[in-house]
């Protein structure tokens, strides 16, 4: 009698509504837990079927879909909207099989090859899940491009052209040594030979940043390397697992092997390793990585602490910067966004309602293209999709507060001039709350955020009050207000300030205000890729001091706000990595603060 493991086939909704087609097969029970596996660029589940025999985890549910526009998936063949859009289908994908199958996040282990490896990688980086583990098998953070200057020719082409796809060069016989692996790659009908553009540059694009900034990583990683490898760079993988932080890793290099390292010939050794792994992470799970302190020392602090040493002012850096801000400051002569930043902080509210609005202004002509080119720069373009993801959670909190509490009271610590609560507010919204309490420290943000309370007729339901969104004691005594707030909104406060004990202190206070059942939507900033400019040239709303900022992953922030008694239900990142936004519901947990904070 065979036992071989036969799959039930579904499909789950995205959040775009494509329905992707994955397999399940079902444990022995009882059932220890779940592997969900993520094929290969070109491929489908179909290929990696293989190894629910091989790993011989009777007791493990197994799981594997097809990516958008691969295998029995719909769309155009190698497409998705977007490098990001297939790493929030992974997240989509994690929560159909944690609410239809009952499975928690750290009772999953995720095992991925080639560019589903990068997918799962940037994944576990952005979204800060807190899995079992992960194997990762020749990872493609770099594809071996063997004509000259292809990858900035195909941006350029992408961009004078718009969307366009290459197709594979790679045979069958240069990614495994197998021969019925190499006979059923050239015959099956399902290989996705194409593959759009835009996701070859994203795959690039994202693989840089995590391979940068794989110090967020802290889940138990395993990372097998094929050591013939005619696909992908072998550097980039090393460097990967050198900066991972996580306090279980293992590295396996495997000498000879092609880039399909576990649907290679002699594949066994492998995958023994990959069980083994497996089976370690769930007999002795390891610790969470404690980050509470991640402000006193670790990978951001050290960071932080250089962008906030001033340059010698004859080195080449020093007089790099010191001509980028004299040009900066030229700019702010022509341009009404620079001059705003000058005048008030380029993190100030003013400068964000600016860079909300999205107008460009300035002296005829010239100002307008140079503040269109401010408005233009990356970190400004993160900020507006930023707000677009607070205001769609804003929503999804207010209807789940209305439904506990029938009606939704919102009180945002730190609105700036509380644009992106008061545009969030649908017709179909605003019937389920009952109040907006917006504050903020500065007058100049309270007199503005009044105004635009005043312009979109909100004086009967929102109000503007002056407050520190640091001082716990005022945060905690909105709990004995007839309109007790149940959503609690922190947007773009916290990155501007390094202290974990500040933002632990501030949390509290929403936590103490907030009853149990209620809603936080919180942002965060993992990654910027401006981070030095930022440091070096502009200055902040404090005294026109410098704008350096400290980072926190998002393992950090979930902790943080973990600590003051929240649960992470849902969160949201822009393209870049750059920005995200998070849905957290209050448990009966209460934050328990030293004397000092």
């Amino acid at each position: 009698m065979s036992n071989k493991r036969t799959p039930k086939e579904s499909h789950f909704p995205t959040h775009d509504g494509v329905s992707l087609f994955y397999r399940h097969w079902p444990a022995k029970k009882p059932r220890r837990g779940a592997v969900v596996m993520f094929h290969r660029g070109h491929e489908h589940s179909g290929r990696i079927e293989h190894l629910v025999d091989e790993l011989n985890l009777p007791n493990f549910d197994f799981y594997a879909w097809d990516a958008r526009g691969h295998g029995e998936s719909p769309g155009q063949r190698g497409h998705s909207p977007s490098f990001g859009t297939s790493v929030r289908d992974v997240q989509t994908f994690m929560d159909h099989i944690s609410d239809q199958h009952g499975l928690a996040l750290n009772d999953i282990f995720v095992l991925a090859q080639s560019v589903g490896a990068v997918l799962a990688s940037t994944w576990v980086h952005d979204y800060a899940p807190q899995i079992r583990g992960m194997s990762l098998a020749s990872p493609a953070f770099k594809v071996k491009l063997y004509v000259p200057l292809a990858r900035p020719g195909l941006a350029l082409l992408h961009k004078l052209r718009g969307e366009f796809s290459v197709t594979s060069y790679v045979k069958a016989k240069f990614l495994t040594h197998d021969p019925e692996r190499i006979a059923s790659f050239e015959s099956d009908p399902l290989i996705t030979r194409p593959i759009a553009v835009n996701i070859l540059l994203g795959l690039y694009e994202a693989a840089e940043r995590v391979v940068q900034d794989a110090q967020a990583i802290t889940v138990p990683t395993q990372l097998l390397i094929s050591g013939a490898d005619w696909v992908v760079h072998h550097q980039p993988q090393h460097d990967f697992f050198e900066r991972l932080s996580s306090p279980v890793k293992e590295k396996i290099e495997l000498p000879g092997f092609f880039h399909d390292t576990l649907g290679e010939k002699d594949r066994a050794p492998a995958v023994a390793k990959v069980r083994a792994f497996i089976q370690n992470v769930f007999d002795h799970p390891p610790a969470p990585l404690n980050l509470l302190h991640a402000d006193e020392s670790g990978p951001t602090a050290d960071e932080s602490k250089v962008l906030a040493t001033a340059l010698p002012l004859l080195s080449k850096r020093g007089l790099y910067w010191t001509a980028y801000r004299a040009n900066l400051a030229l700019g702010g002569l022509l341009s009404d966004g620079i001059r705003l930043g000058h005048a008030t902080g380029f993190d100030s509210g003013s400068t964000l309602d600016y860079v909300y609005r999205n107008h460009p202004s300035g002296i005829p002509l010239l100002g307008k293209v140079v503040d269109k080119t401010y408005l233009d720069a990356i970190g400004w373009r993160g900020i507006r999709q930023r707000k677009l993801h607070v205001e769609e959670l804003l929503r999804e909190a207010i209807q789940r507060a209305s439904t506990t509490f029938k009606r939704a009271h919102v009180m945002d610590i730190a609105a700036g001039h509380g644009r992106y609560v008061l545009e969030a507010l649908t017709s179909d919204i605003q019937k389920r709350v009952g109040s907006i309490l917006l504050r903020d420290y500065s007058d100049i943000n309270v007199r503005d955020g009044r105004a635009l309370i005043a312009e979109k007729g909100l004086q009967k339901l929102a109000r503007f009050e002056k407050a520190d969104a640091f001082d716990r004691t005022s945060l905690a005594a909105q709990a004995k207000s007839k309109l007790r707030p149940n959503v609690g909104i922190v947007s773009g406060l916290y990155e501007l300030f390094p202290s974990n004990e500040m933002v632990s202190r501030s949390l509290a206070g929403v936590a103490d205000a907030i009853p149990q059942g209620g809603y936080l939507v919180y942002t965060g900033q993992p990654w910027h890729p401006q981070l030095e400019m930022i440091a070096r040239a502009l200055t902040s709303h404090r005294q026109g001091q410098a704008w350096v900022m400290r980072r926190r992953t998002q393992a950090e922030m979930d902790q943080l706000v973990e600590a003051a008694g929240f649960t992470k239900i849902t969160q949201r990142v822009d393209e870049w990595g750059i920005f995200t936004v998070s849905l957290a519901v209050r448990n009966a947990h209460a934050p328990v603060l030293t004397t000092a904070q």
